[in-house]
């Protein structure tokens, strides 16, 4: 059987669900094929979206147009905002999921898309004809046949699990591994390679002695992650903390010979900053305890994550160690931890749209690329989709750069840098993180998207509407004066300089001791001015607020980016042939013909490409 279509997804997780959505929002007849209809987007590891850096993805991919930020809203259980002692450039909005309501979430949302259809199958082999991918075969005999092939397999592609000594092919825990796709990839010269990730035991929470554990509430406010949100529906439930000690790590450490990490079992690398609970022991050796968070798998389940104890070690080391925790003396295990290796392909082999540079009309997105983490994927899916979409009607490609969303980081830092471990994304990541902030991703995004086609009308008129209310709010702090004698008092008693001589709102606005909300119970006009703001008065208020509050670093940091972008504009691929130039050093001329640069500015973001480098090659351009 041959079935027609403009664009094929492979994988059924966060990258290929918003991949397909996507492209099928995007007018292209789109297929989602999935080996299980009925775990689509399903949250492998913690049922938990967002934290530090992947926060702003999923606002951004709200703000384009995608659906995580929703489903998530709709499935969360528990919100919280990260990092609020901080600076708002990097605070981080983490919701913990009801797991089998966000799929179910999901799923309706792909039901509801016009242009989508859902097969379920297994995709055995990519189809590759006058050097362009043109579809793919399955395990059934079907042939799916496309303009643009999407593959987000995850962690299927010849997926082995260990626990102990004990080794299983698969893709999640009794779940079949996916074992020739990648053969039929690497034959046309796709460079592959194997990583490893873990997830952590499952706990009876009938089992747990919460008394002996720390409670951890979340929020109650306004903050969600999507821009369109009308709120959290889900019962909202704690998460709980408590800490391994001397014991438990006696017990892990007499495990370490059957231990697949340190036996050889496992060769490919982990995830540097998701470690397991034995890697920490190994690396960490003299420290006493350390922290585990049990989270909630939904407000229906008894089930529970245990948050910081990721294992591979054999089953009744683990179960053994956990009765060493006070909290946990009497836990019952749904299923221990396990560790996965998986096929990832390396993704200096494709271009900024995700498009393989070695097989035209192929994209890939997610852990395939060498990422870890559902908002990574998602982010990513996204852009390939689009793409994918694009490219059948011949539309001009779609990316984003650094200086626009944390997904344009990602996936110049995935297209330059490559990977030698799974990437996760980090605030740190980004030179330009004052100008991506969570709260103003829609300002970032939205009419692009708009303009794309991506966003509905209903978002973009939701998006103006909050556009026009800030600039009213910060245009009338800009012109309204204050007198000493009208607010000396009340600054003083909030612990502020007293005034001088008149000033205006924004003025004070700057000050950090004061916000809109308190300058508001002293200034009536202030006052007037957020009480007949249309809906979402919390988040225009605080977008406002943070306009003015770093208005400074926000412009000085805005200049630093468009010089930047200068060399961005300054297109280089097809104008030299490295190989053959002599006056750059040999690790340059090799990493140059590696990646082959789009601009100048991605070509000094290539470890071993030296500023001299990029002289050399700026002075040959002006030639």
């Amino acid at each position: 059987m041959i079935l027609h279509y403009d664009v094929i997804v492979i994988g059924g997780g966060h990258a290929g669900c918003e991949a397909a959505a996507a492209a099928a929002g995007m007018g292209a007849r789109t297929c989602l094929v999935t080996m299980d209809m009925n775990k689509i987007a399903q949250m492998s590891c913690n049922p938990a979206v967002g934290g530090i850096a992947k926060g702003q993805i999923v606002r951004e991919i709200d703000a384009l147009g995608g659906h995580m930020g929703l489903v998530t809203d709709k499935t969360a259980i528990q919100f919280r905002m990260l990092n609020r002692s901080k600076g708002p450039a990097v605070w981080s909005p983490r919701a913990q999921c009801d797991r089998g309501k966000f799929i179910w979430q999901w799923r309706s949302v792909l039901d509801r898309t016009d242009g989508l259809d859902i097969w379920q199958d297994q995709a055995e082999e990519l189809m590759v004809e006058r050097g362009e991918a043109v579809g793919v075969k399955t395990v059934w005999g079907v042939e799916l046949r496309a303009k643009s092939v999407v593959l987000t397999a995850g962690t299927f592609l010849n997926g082995l699990l260990h626990i102990g000594r004990r080794s299983l092919p698969g893709g999640r825990i009794a779940e079949p591994a996916v074992e020739r796709l990648t053969a039929s990839m690497t034959r046309h010269g796709i460079t592959a390679g194997r990583m490893k990730t873990g997830t952590p035991v499952r706990i009876d929470r009938r089992s747990v002695h919460f008394e002996d554990m720390e409670i951890q509430e979340g929020e109650q406010g306004y903050h969600a992650f999507s821009f369109m949100s009308e709120g959290r529906p889900l019962k909202q439930l704690p998460c709980w903390t408590c800490y391994t000690n001397p014991d438990v790590h006696d017990v892990l450490r007499s495990g370490l010979a059957d231990s697949p990490l340190y036996n050889g079992q496992i060769q490919s690398i982990g995830p540097r900053y998701c470690p397991s609970i034995e890697t920490k022991l190994v690396t960490f050796p003299d420290k006493q305890q350390h922290p585990l968070f049990l989270e909630p798998e939904g407000e229906d389940t008894n089930e529970m994550y245990l948050n910081g104890f990721s294992s591979s070690m054999p089953m009744d080391v683990q179960i053994s160690a956990l009765r060493r925790i006070p909290a946990l003396r009497d836990a019952r295990v749904y299923r221990p931890g396990y560790a996965i290796e998986y096929d990832f392909f390396d993704p200096t082999q494709l271009r900024h749209t995700l498009e393989s540079k070695i097989v035209p009309g192929l994209f890939l997105a997610g852990q395939v690329n060498g990422t870890t983490g559902y908002e990574e994927a998602a982010g990513q899916g996204l852009i390939a989709g689009v793409n994918a979409a694009l490219r059948c009607t011949g539309g001009k490609t779609f990316t984003l750069g650094r200086d626009e969303a944390y997904i344009g980081v990602l996936i110049d830092d995935l297209v330059t840098k490559g990977v030698d471990e799974p990437y996760r994304m980090f605030t740190s990541r980004a030179e330009y993180r004052i100008l991506l902030r969570q709260d103003d991703a829609d300002a970032r995004l939205t009419e692009k998207a708009y303009r794309l086609g991506l966003a509905t009308r209903r978002r973009y008129d939701w998006w103006t509407e909050k556009k026009e209310a800030v600039g009213r709010i910060i245009d009338l702090c800009a012109r309204t004066a204050v007198k000493p004698h009208d607010i000396n008092p009340a600054l003083e008693a909030l612990g502020t300089t007293p005034l001088r001589e008149g000033c205006r709102i924004a003025d004070l606005v700057a000050r950090p001791q004061l916000s809109l909300d308190k300058l508001a119970e002293l200034l009536p006009t202030l006052r007037e001015a957020l009480e007949s703001l249309p809906n979402r008065k919390e988040e225009i208020t605080e977008a406002a607020e943070i306009k003015m509050k770093y208005k400074g670093y926000i412009e000085r940091e805005r200049l630093v980016a468009e010089k930047m972008r200068r060399l961005e504009s300054i297109k280089i691929r097809g104008h030299f042939h490295y190989s053959e130039m002599q006056q750059l050093s040999t690790e340059a001329r090799q990493k140059l013909e590696k990646i082959d640069p789009e601009t100048l500015a991605q070509a000094s973001r290539i470890p071993g490409v030296s500023p001299s480098d990029i002289n050399i090659m700026l002075v040959l351009m002006k030639r």
